[in-house]
């Protein structure tokens, strides 16, 4: 349990650092942090002149010690912001990517 509670403090942290980035002050960066359920995100919200701005960045959630990667919508990647920080490629999973395709990452497969 303690490496997933050194998870947690790391997502908390980086999906913190990625809200920072906000380029346009009409558009509002949201963290959710469950963490009674391990589930992490971090959205976009608010209103380009009449458009709406509303969107997932990232998504992560921690499944049976694992991190899980649901969504990534971010240049660099948040696994390998993960894996800088010292989490092993062996507890992550990119479940952005289909199921049969995970064997050719360097990550795990689920």
């Amino acid at each position: 349990m303690a490496a997933v509670e050194e998870y947690r403090q790391h997502i908390q942290r980086l999906l913190s650092e990625h809200a920072q980035l906000v380029w346009d002050s009409r558009i509002q960066a949201e963290t959710i942090f469950d963490q009674e359920h391990d589930r992490y995100q971090l959205v976009y919200v608010g209103w380009r002149d009449s458009d709406r701005v509303y969107g997932v960045v990232l998504h992560l959630d921690i499944i049976d010690g694992k991190i899980w990667v649901q969504q990534d919508g971010t240049e660099v990647g948040i696994a390998n912001k993960l894996v800088e920080i010292g989490v092993p490629k062996h507890d992550i999973v990119l479940g952005i990517d289909p199921p049969k395709m995970r064997q050719y990452t360097e990550f795990a497969v689920g």
